[in-house]
């Protein structure tokens, strides 16, 4: 673990994205890495079951097939903890995996740290963010929102996807 003063920043495109280990819904350990080999779309979201991160999360579980016929997996990213992802799971059917940041070590790491959710002081949650990675974690493509009513392009994400050997 690195230190809690040690800055960071968003990956830019053409740099490896950082690695982690997170809980998904069922508590099995699963990091980046496994993911090698695979496009992969990290969708880092703020909160499970508010209403534009339900939206988000349901546009992901319905474009799926689509981006999976494309080689890409999807994996959702939240601060919640795995029991409150594996309810969102559930409810809305998402067929993808939901990691627990609970630490919120990866979206520090990931520099998309949003201090003050919708002006709640000291709740720090994911800022609504997506990393395209090709086969190798090379982040290919990102868009990090400071606004979290705002959601992704979906379609670029497609697009970028597709584009990637």
């Amino acid at each position: 673990m690195a230190s809690s003063k040690q800055a960071y920043r968003v990956p830019e495109v053409g740099e490896k994205a950082p690695d982690f280990t997170l809980p998904d819904t069922e508590l099995k350990m699963r990091s980046l890495a496994e993911f090698r080999g695979k496009k992969v779309v990290l969708a880092f979201f703020p909160a499970a079951l508010s209403p534009v991160c339900t939206r988000e999360m349901c546009t992901f579980r319905d474009h799926f097939d689509e981006l999976n016929k494309a080689g890409a997996e999807v994996i959702g990213i939240s601060i919640d903890g795995p029991f409150a992802n594996k309810q969102f799971k559930e409810v809305h059917n998402l067929n993808f995996p939901l990691l627990s940041d609970y630490s919120r070590e990866v979206i520090s790491r990931y520099g998309i740290v949003m201090e003050d959710l919708l002006h709640i002081k000291g709740y720090r949650a994911a800022k609504r963010s997506v990393f395209v990675l090709d086969r190798d974690g090379i982040v290919r493509y990102r868009w990090v929102s400071d606004n979290p009513l705002v959601e992704p392009d979906y379609e670029e994400v497609k697009s970028v996807i597709k584009s990637i050997p």
